[in-house]
């Protein structure tokens, strides 16, 4: 092993941002096995795997040679990657994916509590041989789709994009199940938020547990289907209401949970408004105002700006490049990891007076953080500590300048472009602008 390996403070920018997320531990527990030792060690693949998927172009060995001046070929890291262990990966992410907010980042909490989020997405993957035989593609309109998906569940801290844990379906695992594993891992005075996909009485009974074990409360939209009885008003004109907990089998009433109810209709001047229901563990109005938390709750689109980052502006592909499913998979988890370094930099960088979410991430890899790592790697025996010092301050003040301007008020019309049920027809973008107005129900 290299010498600049071994140390965390040492080595190129990209392998000291690694190490200040995955810590000195470094490698899992699982991954220490006596015997022969491998021609592409452990340290050197995980943290070259998560390097590799934040790159336009080039070869995992080019990127090994780069962070570790491994010569060897991609076969010998494909065949050291193809008999990874999944629960090396797991152990990883558990380690590393932690929370970073502290108490000067004020949009990552509300009244004192960490706001995080619990969503999915799905990544699409090539179609190889391999994947063809051990997946089924989902059926569309025009038959079947054109590639399988990987589905991906992440625990996210809202304020900065920082993941705290994620689950990928190895096993075509659902969404719903992938949260429902995540909620073992929901920090410690936390609020959640969760879409319509949770607001079901089936994930209230298990948050409501996971937030009891944590000192943390939810805030989930719920679905207009499910009914609640024994409505009882509170003096803001919410309501506690009951929700029936169902067997599976028999649909037997096996308890029943409370939880206060916010109806707000929200809407637009001139433009139709829409009611949003709500189911939280915030009980009582004078701490958690009902409007708040409806203002709030708008803040979950956070998450789906954070897949997007994911998927259009760390990886820019539209499908995984792996070429089986284990390898699929540990390519998301790398994604993943690359997305937390990515969020640590963005903290760094941002300081006490800039909004970490500000900084604009695109241009943050493309101009700043990539350009530093490769001079910092090439320059390595020749720029000295405190040459690499300024160098650092010198390019964190660039990305300074690199703010997106404040977000707008916008919302797009719900549709899709090739209907399967009674959604309208999407023909031509549109969005419409303005401050929102809520007003309780």
């Amino acid at each position: 092993m290299s010498s600049h390996a071994q140390s965390p403070a040492g080595g190129t920018g990209f392998l000291r941002a690694w190490h200040r997320v995955v810590g000195a531990r470094g490698v899992p527990t699982l991954a220490r096995r006596r015997g022969r030792r491998p021609r592409v060690p452990l340290t050197h693949l995980l943290a070259t795997l998560t390097f590799h998927v934040m790159q336009d172009s080039g070869t995992l060995a080019e990127h090994g040679a780069e962070l570790f001046d491994d010569a060897l070929v991609d076969s010998s890291w494909a065949d050291r990657r193809a008999r990874l262990p999944w629960a090396i990966f797991t152990e990883l992410m558990q380690r590393a994916l932690r929370p970073r907010a502290t108490r000067r980042h004020t949009d990552a909490f509300w009244h004192g509590w960490r706001v995080v989020a619990l969503d999915g997405t799905t990544f699409s993957v090539t179609n190889t041989p391999q994947i063809a035989a051990t997946t089924t593609k989902a059926r569309t309109r025009r038959g079947r789709a054109a590639f399988a998906k990987l589905t991906t569940t992440v625990l996210l801290e809202v304020g900065l994009h920082n993941p705290l844990a994620a689950a990928i379906g190895c096993d075509g695992e659902s969404e719903w199940a992938l949260a429902g594993s995540l909620l073992r891992q929901l920090p410690r005075r936390a609020l959640l938020l969760g879409d319509r996909l949770y607001g079901v009485p089936a994930f209230v009974a298990q948050v409501q547990a996971a937030c009891a074990r944590v000192d943390s409360h939810f805030l989930l939209r719920a679905r207009a289907d499910v009914i609640a009885r024994r409505p009882r008003r509170l003096p803001d004109g919410t309501r506690l209401v009951q929700l029936g907990l169902r067997a599976r089998a028999s649909n037997r009433i096996l308890e029943w949970l409370t939880v206060r109810e916010i109806r707000v209709r929200v809407g637009r001047s001139g433009h139709r408004a829409h009611v949003l229901r709500l189911w939280t563990s915030l009980t009582d109005p004078t701490t958690a105002p009902a409007l708040e938390l409806a203002q709030l709750y708008a803040r979950r689109w956070e998450h789906e700006l954070y897949f997007r980052e994911l998927k259009r502006q760390i990886r820019r592909t539209d499908v995984l490049q792996s070429h089986t499913l284990v390898t699929a998979a540990q390519e998301i988890a790398a994604l993943v990891l690359a997305s937390a370094v990515l969020a640590a930099e963005r903290v760094r960088i941002a300081g006490a007076d800039v909004p970490v979410l500000r900084i604009s991430l695109a241009k943050l890899l493309e101009r700043c953080v990539q350009p530093l790592w490769f001079y910092l790697d090439v320059g390595r025996g020749v720029l000295t500590e405190a040459q690499i010092t300024r160098l650092v301050r010198r390019t964190y003040a660039r990305a300074r300048r690199y703010l997106t301007p404040p977000r707008r008020a916008r919302t797009c019309p719900r549709a899709v472009r090739q209907p399967m049920q009674a959604w309208p027809r999407l023909l031509r973008a549109e969005s419409v602008n303005g401050p929102l107005h809520f007003q309780l129900v």
